[in-house]
């Protein structure tokens, strides 16, 4: 018998590599991918573009959309791979809501190195301005989160080493959803 479908939501701050590892993990397990920032409606996005930060309640509807479409994908049977910054519990209480099991992959590293990162992408809406705003809001992984399968990983790894970390701790086949324990 077959697990049911789960759901690496790759978290983080913009510019810790979040859709780097969501598609090098997606291509090596063959499950489908997402873009949070697809989900964000055109009022969202307008705001950060002008380097203004999201509020909660700018953040739930959001959320909610990405919630029903890892259910959705469960539904059908599948499991998937999302960026999502998931930067609070609550923001990771209301994703894991989903159908199926709900892992995060938190992105960690200095601020120096995600500056750096930001300060070299092209055509990206969120601005650098807005990382220490990010950086304040973000709260890591709880342990009851870790203990439920969770992984913290360091960016400063290759995004191979990070594939390679992840399909490791959670014992996936590569090219397979994850086989019954």
């Amino acid at each position: 018998m077959q697990n049911p479908p789960t759901h690496l939501v790759v978290m983080g701050v913009a510019g810790s590599g979040k859709s780097t590892l969501a598609a090098a993990l997606s291509s090596q397990l063959g499950w489908s991918c997402a873009e949070a920032d697809e989900f964000h409606p055109a009022a969202n996005i307008a705001k950060m573009s002008q380097g203004i930060p999201l509020q909660d309640e700018d953040r739930w509807p959001w959320l909610g959309e990405i919630r029903d479409w890892m259910t959705g994908k469960s539904r059908e049977g599948q499991s998937t791979v999302l960026t999502c910054s998931a930067l609070k519990q609550t923001y990771r209480r209301l994703l894991s809501e989903a159908e199926g099991r709900v892992l995060f992959l938190h992105l960690d590293g200095g601020a120096d190195l995600i500056s750096r990162r930001m300060q070299g992408r092209e055509g990206h809406f969120m601005p650098p301005t807005l990382l220490p705003s990010q950086l304040a809001t973000l709260e890591p992984l709880s342990q009851e989160e870790l203990d439920a399968g969770s992984i913290r990983l360091d960016i400063s790894r290759s995004p191979e080493e990070l594939v390679a970390a992840v399909v490791r701790a959670l014992g996936l086949p590569s090219g397979q959803a994850p086989l019954a324990s």
